[in-house]
């Protein structure tokens, strides 16, 4: 009797054991009743902060929606671009969803989710600047935040161009659109969604063209062992183009169609 009692303790606590094993982070987002997802909130319309300095726009509402369905509670983390990773490896934020471009090297570090939103890019420039297209940059200062995928793109051709030009990194998208409006730099390349609504506030700036970039996908991060956050991650997104709400989300902050998902050849 005391074998079978000491089978069945053992049992249960090897039960107990890989129920522990099994639990993932997404069982404790769950169970804790909170979501805390990093958001860049100096990058309107994606993320920034309104009237009542509430967080706001495309990427606050995503996360919203993601707390919604996981039936738990949002908490926005405001993540300037370069702390985006390092605010999920040190914890302080159980996902990101801030507008990063899931490249390669990135994902050495981070993990990805499948694409949740795409960036056109474009110049923006200073009408002194005489900046009529994008081969013109060779003899002008530039920049980009430091780390952003359209930088490190201008970075290499200025580079590579050696007309004389000059590129500069900046903390934030913020800390480019002031060195522009000072005139501290005298061109950027921004994503589209960002460039009309500076236009719109500086009569000094205008846009000259596309930037001959690829489409810039973006993905959802977050750590990069949670595979079984990451496969709820890809549903969701699944299921936010299915049920209309991506559109919903993109003609309220974006305006017009919504950017494809579909990279071609790849995802159908």
């Amino acid at each position: 009797m005391k074998s079978l009692l000491s089978l069945s303790a053992a049992a249960a606590l090897a039960a107990v054991i890989s129920t522990s094993a099994v639990a993932d982070k997404l069982d404790d987002i769950i169970g804790s009743g909170t979501l805390r997802c990093a958001v860049m909130l100096d990058f309107a319309p994606m993320g920034f902060r309104d009237e009542q300095q509430k967080p706001s726009g495309f990427d606050v509402e995503y996360c919203n929606d993601l707390g919604k369905a996981l039936g738990v509670s949002v908490e926005i983390v405001d993540t300037p671009l370069p702390d985006r990773i390092p605010a999920l490896l040190s914890g302080r934020a159980d996902i990101a969803v801030a507008s990063a471009s899931d490249t390669l090297e990135r994902a050495k570090t981070i993990g990805f989710s499948v694409p949740y939103f795409a960036f056109t890019s474009v110049i923006l420039a200073r009408k002194d600047a005489n900046v009529k297209n994008y081969a013109d940059l060779k003899s002008k200062t530039v920049g980009t935040p430091a780390g952003a995928t359209e930088g490190l793109a201008l970075k290499a051709d200025i580079e590579k161009w050696k007309g004389g030009g000059s590129f500069k990194g900046f903390q934030s998208q913020a800390d480019a659109f002031l060195a522009l409006d000072q005139g501290q730099i005298q061109a950027t390349i921004v994503p589209s969604t960002l460039a009309q609504a500076q236009v719109k506030k500086n009569a000094a700036l205008e846009v000259v063209g596309d930037a001959p970039y690829v489409a810039d996908y973006v993905a959802l991060m977050a750590p990069r062992g949670e595979y079984g956050l990451i496969n709820y991650l890809n549903l969701f997104i699944n299921q936010q183009v299915r049920t209309g709400r991506y559109g919903e989300l993109y003609a309220k902050w974006i305006g017009g169609a919504p950017a494809s998902l579909v990279v071609p050849n790849v995802y159908r």
